[in-house]
């Protein structure tokens, strides 16, 4: 038995079977994944992390490939004997969101914890599936990011689709989910053998655009012009300002951001 990587970053463990108490089971992924960001080294970037679950046989699952592209993976695609799909949000610090407000040019905060956030997820998604083999449960994840066609921009797996499929939110005009901590964050997924139940909660609506067209801040904030209410998004456009940030802070790593649609939208941080 072993770890195998993939083109899109697939990391699978396979047991045999799965454990025995799942309301538990439930309980212990939540509080694995809020305490790996709190005994985080960089845990000044970000704020307590949210979990939400949906079913991998799901319906909504089979419809992204119409949604995004028909290379889009589903569960099962990653994980044969995948149940469920395990979700987690983590948001940045206000301090974070604050600085990239603040500055006409991607902040020195924003790109610095979007490398952090990305080595964090990966970092969870990889002790939780450790944890998981270790309770003969089989899983699978998917690297945080950098999971996409180059020549499309399209991912292979959604995160942010997997969270919304899992009642944490909705997608706001910027593209983002914005869920109860806010949409200035981000997702990792991690896909599991065992059943844990799914609690029918609603998935609420923020964006003040869905709800009475009162906001544009994210389209009036993107510096390419690459979002609006009444067309596509346009990927490409923001792909080559993310390219020429990336240039700008490559001695952090991997850092192809911007985030000024998300800082500026009203909830780009909810507090609890």
């Amino acid at each position: 038995m072993g770890t195998r990587v993939g083109m899109w970053g697939i990391m699978n463990i396979k047991k045999n079977s799965i454990g025995d108490d799942f309301m538990s089971l439930k309980e212990e992924i939540i509080s694995s994944i809020e305490n790996s960001v709190l005994k985080y080294e960089s845990k000044e970037y970000f704020r307590n992390p949210i979990v939400g679950f949906s079913s991998a046989d799901n319906p909504l699952y089979e419809e992204l490939k119409d949604i995004i592209g028909p290379d889009h993976l589903h569960p099962k695609d990653i994980l044969p004997t995948a149940r469920t799909v395990v979700s987690f949000f983590i948001p940045f610090s206000q301090i974070v969101v604050d600085s990239n407000i603040e500055s006409s040019t991607v902040s020195y905060e924003w790109a610095k914890s979007y490398v952090e956030a990305n080595k964090l997820i990966n970092q969870i998604s990889g002790e939780l599936v450790d944890y998981l083999r270790n309770k003969n449960i089989d899983a699978a994840t998917i690297k945080a990011t950098h999971n996409f066609d180059e020549k499309t921009l399209k991912s292979a797996w959604s995160h942010r689709s997997a969270a919304f499929i899992a009642n944490m939110g909705k997608f706001g005009l910027n593209r983002m989910i914005i869920t109860k901590a806010g949409c200035a964050g981000r997702f990792g997924t991690v896909i599991i053998s065992a059943h844990i139940p799914i609690e029918n909660e609603e998935n609420a609506e923020y964006c003040l655009y869905y709800k009475n067209e009162s906001c544009q801040k994210c389209v009036e904030s993107c510096p390419q012009n690459a979002l609006s209410p009444d067309k596509e998004f346009d990927r490409f456009k923001c792909n080559d300002l993310l390219l020429k940030n990336a240039d700008e802070y490559s001695h952090l790593g991997l850092c192809d951001v911007c985030g000024k649609c998300v800082v500026s939208c009203p909830f780009a941080v909810i507090k609890s």
